[in-house]
């Protein structure tokens, strides 16, 4: 019998280098990110619907403030793309279980995009490569791609051209949550305005980082963390500042904004380190909520 649902689980992720470049003619600016794909997962169910009765969605879960359950919602978008690249009549029902924060710098919508794209890849039995799957997923939005593979990953052209990385060992996140997000396009108009007199070179790839990440050695990893966009994000939200500087006194190996913010990821040493940090933060008083996490894990993947 045909399949008539399936499920995808769907990673989170943070960026441990985030390089921008000038902002080009056409808005948009050349990066350099290296992404690593962590533990906190959304799941993804598609089940057939009656014939004629088009693409309808549901959101669920521990984050869906702000989400849109309409067509604005790129598991939607995706649908829609496949849709019309394939001549094909979807009729499904979209069920989204969220558990990545909400405009918080982790790609949550991106993520649901690229699961998307594998369960109705599954469901019509499109048999889709992996190449075919990323030119989809980059018409979609630049860290769409990297959320197909998951793992660790540099990103190159608006993030959307990937390379894996050597990237030996587990790394142990502790995540700062905000309950309030930032919007990409609101972070990169400020990190504009703060660079403005600035001459702006290429970005290019962080070599100490790299070689890290290939050692296995999450000290030096934590000290090369990079994110060209954190000074704007806490231009935006000061308190970041705060909450970057609380965790690195109670013993984080490194600390940055994730993405555009404004989660802040602090790398510790170990499942113990963060679990004392995770403590700390949250008595400290300075953060909405805390996550733990461990990457890198692997990308979308088909559960049932």
């Amino acid at each position: 019998m045909p399949v008539k649902t399936v499920t995808v689980r769907v990673p989170a992720k943070v960026n441990l280098q985030l390089s921008v470049g000038p902002r080009e003619a056409d808005g948009f600016h050349n990066l350099v990110t290296v992404f690593q794909a962590i533990s906190i997962f959304d799941e993804v169910t598609i089940t057939l619907a009656q014939p004629n009765s088009g693409i309808s969605i549901s959101i669920s879960g521990d984050h869906t403030h702000g989400v849109p359950a309409d067509d604005r919602n790129l598991a939607v978008k995706a649908t829609e793309l496949i849709a019309k690249e394939y001549d094909l009549d979807i009729d499904v029902h979209i069920d989204i279980k969220k558990s990545i924060p909400v405009a918080c710098g982790m790609a949550g919508g991106s993520a649901d995009a690229a699961a998307t794209i594998v369960a109705i890849d599954y469901l019509f039995s499109l048999g889709m490569n992996r190449e075919e799957m990323s030119e989809i997923a980059a018409q979609l939005g630049s860290d769409v791609p990297f959320m197909l593979s998951g793992g660790t990953a540099i990103g190159t052209g608006h993030g959307e051209q990937l390379t894996p990385a050597l990237s030996r060992g587990t790394y142990h996140w502790v995540l700062a949550l905000s309950s309030v997000g930032l919007t990409t396009p609101a972070v990169y108009a400020e990190c504009d305005r703060l660079r403005a007199e600035l001459e702006i070179t290429e970005p290019q790839t962080h070599e100490v980082l790299m070689q890290a990440l290939l050692a296995a050695d999450p000290k030096t990893v934590g000290a090369s963390l990079t994110n060209d966009l954190q000074a704007a994000a806490c231009s935006l939200r000061p308190a970041l500042r705060l909450v970057l500087d609380v965790g690195q006194e109670y013993g984080a190996l490194g600390a940055l904004v994730s993405g555009s913010g404004p989660t802040v990821a602090f790398l510790v040493a170990d499942e113990e380190a963060g679990l004392d940090l995770a403590v700390a933060l949250t008595a400290s008083g300075v953060v909405g909520s805390v996550a733990r996490a461990y990457g890198p894990v692997g990308g979308a993947k088909v559960l049932t």
